[in-house]
């Protein structure tokens, strides 16, 4: 049995571990962020949370709040990005004291090769 205070994530595991879930219903819950085009194109909360993010790059919930402000939003980012941090949907660390959350976006495209054989060899 897990308990919330002794390992990251452990309240998700916990769920995991002592609930039955549908495969339907873990999937909707746990799907992939989506990342609105345009910021008037966020209808929820979240999203709009999201979308700032995405905007700044990676920052505290004070910088989304204030990426929000900057969008005519007054909605604190805090308890939405610590919700999605618990569920594995964002990433974040914490720098001198508060969390610095990111979406993990590769920003870069890799310049490097790869021989399939030597990935998977025989499986074609």
């Amino acid at each position: 049995m897990f308990f919330c205070a002794e390992i990251k994530h452990s309240c998700l595991k916990y769920t995991l571990l002592n609930m039955s879930i549908s495969d339907e219903d873990f999937r909707e819950e746990y799907k992939p962020l989506h990342i609105p085009a345009h910021f008037k194109d966020a209808v929820t909360e979240q999203d709009k949370v999201v979308f700032a993010l995405a905007q700044i790059g990676e920052g505290t919930a004070a910088e989304v709040t204030k990426e929000l402000s900057d969008n005519g939003e007054t909605i604190n980012a805090e308890d939405i990005l610590t919700h999605l941090f618990d569920k594995g949907l964002i990433k974040g660390e914490e720098v001198n004291g508060e969390m610095s959350y990111n979406l993990s976006k590769i920003t870069r495209a890799n310049d490097g090769a790869v021989d399939p054989d030597l990935l998977a060899p025989d499986l074609d």
